[in-house]
């Protein structure tokens, strides 16, 4: 029955993780790199690394199904299924496809979004509005990325970054009061250049006259896009936490995209909030795109960071440029209404 403008909560997470560890000691032996060098810049000691049988669609299926698990839902349950990736298994289909055929749940609807880095935040925002309408009951929505793929393996600035995996959400009306308080989304085309990948779609294909330069792997801007991150990532959490009509004092985590510790460590500084009220893996997983945040929010869960009652704060930026953040005062009650 449809809800009044109701808030969604997450009523349960999950992960897919690939086995494979990929170490910085790793690196050193391909790159012309150090383990010292990596931690030092990026604070990444080591990242997963999908099987070559494995895709985005594979990582998005198990995190799904722990997340239903958890949040205690039957594929009958699901009424809908959103992807955030960059890393679709085909050109022109929805990943989201892929993954409810997977999961068994034909004829619901499934779609992708593709923002990137930002790519969970503005899915999730997506999902809340059909459980705002009552279109919606419960949507699953999973951030899921084989990033490493995108890498040039013979650059050390950007291939030492990159990991592969998969977190996703049950989203569900919440509680008045509780659940999605505040969202907060952007985006500035004209930095597009800074961190993208320039050949492989329809604007510059790639071809056998450019295959040699590898067009299809990721190209940014470091220091452009160190910047962008270290102004937007602050400017947008404080603008929802404002918004969500909450005070710094009462966030008890933030949960950021997982990029650089350098910009995690800045992002704390400019916000006036103590590193320790931050969610912080990328030593264990590195940069995981679109999945980053669900994996982090999965690992906040899991390890008792995230109690009944205490308000967070997901917050991210990526390539496009897009940003955005999102403040969620967790339920009370484990299984919202």
């Amino acid at each position: 029955m449809p809800h009044e403008n109701p808030s969604a909560f997450f009523a349960g997470t999950g992960v897919g993780i690939p086995d494979t560890v990929l170490t910085n000691a790793d690196l050193e032996r391909r790159l012309d790199t150090t383990d010292e060098w990596i931690r030092t810049m990026t604070g990444i000691r080591e990242r997963r690394i999908a099987e070559p049988d494995q895709a985005a669609s594979d990582l998005a299926a198990a995190a799904a199904e722990e997340a239903m698990l958890r949040a205690g839902v039957v594929r009958d349950d699901v009424d809908m299924i959103i992807v955030a990736t960059g890393t679709a298994d085909f050109i022109g289909t929805a990943t989201a496809c892929v993954v409810q055929e997977r999961l068994g749940m034909t004829g619901i609807p499934a779609f992708d979004v593709t923002a990137s880095c930002t790519g969970f935040i503005y899915a999730t925002a997506v999902g809340s509005q059909f459980i705002a309408t009552g279109f919606c009951r419960t949507i699953v929505v999973i951030g899921t990325e084989v990033f490493t793929r995108l890498m040039n393996w013979e650059d050390r600035a950007t291939s030492v970054l990159a990991g592969d995996g998969a977190g996703a959400v049950v989203l569900q009306p919440a509680p008045a009061g509780q659940g999605i308080l505040s969202i907060c989304l952007g985006a500035d085309g004209s930095g597009l250049k800074h961190l993208y990948i320039p050949g492989g779609g329809f604007r510059t294909p790639v071809t056998a006259a450019n295959i040699a330069s590898r067009p299809n792997t990721l190209t940014m801007d470091g220091q452009e896009i160190f910047q962008f991150a270290m102004k937007m990532m602050p400017r947008v959490t404080e603008e929802a936490i404002q918004k969500a009509g909450v005070q710094k004092e009462e966030v008890a985590l933030v949960i950021p995209h997982q990029a650089n510790i350098r910009i995690i460590e800045a992002a704390a500084r400019r916000l006036d909030i103590p590193l320790e009220r931050f969610m912080i893996n990328i030593d264990r997983y590195g940069n995981t795109s679109a999945a980053s945040i669900p994996i982090a929010l999965h690992e906040g869960v899991e390890t008792g960071r995230i109690r009944p009652g205490d308000v967070i704060v997901l917050t991210g930026f990526g390539a496009g440029l897009t940003w955005g953040a999102m403040v969620v005062r967790w339920p009370d009650h484990p299984r919202g209404r």
